[in-house]
């Protein structure tokens, strides 16, 4: 009887819990993106943002994304178009009293400025607020999720979902487990990708997870090789296409991306890693940022995108 009862409480604690309402702290960029398919998936989201009007702008572009998935979706059929954009609309809210919001919520999925002792005082402020139950998980591509979680007494409740931009269209999400993330949280945290529709693999709380770690490394070594007069961008950029198939060449890649996002991920682990060669500065790369050439988003980078 004891053997049957330590397996129906192992089994209850490991089996994770159902998400139902989503709280994103930061409603830029991915933080929308991931308010966006949570809503369109039947979750009830609520965006924090520092004003109203950072809210306002997030579910204008909302709106505007969802508009087009409709129109994908449904062709001209514009009453179920108009459907879907309000039904998906009408499951977001924003807020700017974040205290408030995470007292009932389910998971906390934060969203923000990527620095460590931003990350850790965020969460750290709303620990002892939130429910004991609830999940708290950061977006981070670069800092070590271990380390954003130590401000807070939910070690076990705490892993990373990192997103790709943009989130609507990317399939991919990295969950991200630490030592410390017990088996419910871990179990939680893939169904909820799975049922946002992403395709979900697990990583541990390494450098860079999976992509990232295997892709900044490679954009670096490609802007060494431009340094060193081995071949141009753009030749780089051609044997890397129809040599390796890839979509895009690495200095295509790093003006889509932003040379100074790139940057700022090595230097943060150049600091954590400082004996690793591949995180080393690179001259060319800090050069660029210097001169505000961040790439598409600057209009030049490795290439011009000015008209």
């Amino acid at each position: 009887m004891s053997n049957l009862i330590n397996h129906v409480i192992k089994r209850t604690m490991s089996s994770g819990s159902v998400i139902n309402h989503v709280t994103i702290i930061g409603a830029g960029l991915m933080g929308s993106g991931i308010a966006q398919v949570a809503a369109t998936s039947g979750h009830r989201v609520t965006m924090v943002e520092l004003d109203e009007k950072l809210l306002d702008k997030a579910r204008k572009g909302i709106e505007k994304s969802l508009e087009r998935v409709g129109k994908k979706q449904f062709k001209d059929e514009e009453s179920k178009i108009t459907g879907f954009v309000k039904e998906s609309m009408n499951r977001i809210s924003g807020s700017t009293d974040l205290s408030t919001v995470v007292k009932d919520t389910d998971i906390v999925i934060e969203a923000i400025v990527e620095n460590l002792e931003v990350k850790q005082k965020l969460f750290s402020s709303i620990d002892s607020v939130a429910k004991p139950s609830t999940i708290f998980a950061s977006n981070t591509s670069s800092i070590p999720i271990n380390e954003i979680a130590k401000g807070t007494q939910r070690l076990d409740r705490f892993c990373g979902l990192h997103f790709f931009n943009p989130v609507p269209v990317m399939k991919l999400l990295e969950v991200v487990r630490t030592p410390e993330t017990s088996d419910a949280t871990y179990t939680t945290a893939m169904d909820f990708g799975k049922k946002l529709g992403k395709t979900c693999i697990t990583c541990k709380d390494t450098p860079g997870f999976v992509v990232n770690r295997l892709l900044v490394p490679y954009m670096a070594e490609a802007v060494r090789m431009l340094e060193r007069g081995d071949a141009t961008a753009r030749d780089i950029d051609i044997a890397m296409k129809l040599g390796a198939g890839y979509p895009m060449g690495p200095f295509e890649l790093s003006d889509y991306v932003g040379i100074d996002t790139t940057q700022k991920i090595m230097g943060i682990w150049h600091k954590i890693y400082p004996d690793n060669p591949l995180f080393e500065p690179i001259p060319m790369l800090n050069k660029l940022v210097e001169e505000g050439k961040f790439g598409m988003k600057s209009g030049e980078g490795f290439y011009s995108y000015k008209k």
